[in-house]
């Protein structure tokens, strides 16, 4: 398995396991903020899609007009980058970021998916915003796997304080 390859399954699987935890919630409860953690599943997901574009697509390839026009990019950073949760409750739907959030990932493969092993040591596409940790686009993307889990352990720990625990299938034998 090649760099590429295992990039992409890695990015693909962190993608699966946050889709997973976030389809098992009911969307009644993806903007209660609990006391014990100042976030909500809206606010996670709206940065989640920021973070996708700008860690896996726009400092690897650039701006991508397709993503602009159809989805409200500027909107959702307005709302997910800095915000606090509380100021974007009502703002969006869950539904629809849940939407948004497949469409960017889609995306966010098919760019890796066009990477050759020799762009990986590549520095990245130049943006208004430095990257905060990457200055190559193996690094940029290393930083979305990472980041992806980091808010998977985020939503998970939500999950479990405004709905129930996932059941990961686990069975203990006694």
């Amino acid at each position: 398995m090649t760099e590429i390859e295992i990039l992409i399954n890695q990015t693909a699987n962190a993608y699966e396991w946050t889709n997973k935890l976030l389809e098992a919630v009911p969307f009644e409860k993806w903007e209660i903020i609990p006391d014990t953690i100042e976030s909500n599943m809206n606010w996670q997901v709206g940065h989640l899609i920021i973070s996708h574009y700008f860690h896996s697509i726009m400092v690897i390839r650039g701006h991508q007009t397709d993503m602009l026009r159809s989805l409200p990019i500027k909107e959702y950073s307005e709302l997910f980058t800095t915000s606090a949760p509380a100021l974007s409750v009502g703002k969006t739907n869950a539904l629809t970021l849940l939407k948004d959030l497949k469409i960017i990932q889609q995306k966010s493969l098919e760019i890796l998916g066009t990477l050759s092993i020799q762009d990986l040591d590549n520095p990245l596409e130049p943006t208004p915003t430095a990257h905060p940790i990457a200055t190559t686009k193996f690094e940029a993307i290393d930083w979305n796997i990472k980041h992806t889990m980091y808010h998977c352990g985020q939503i998970g720990i939500l999950r479990r304080v405004v709905d129930h625990p996932y059941d990961f299938g686990l069975r203990l034998t006694r």
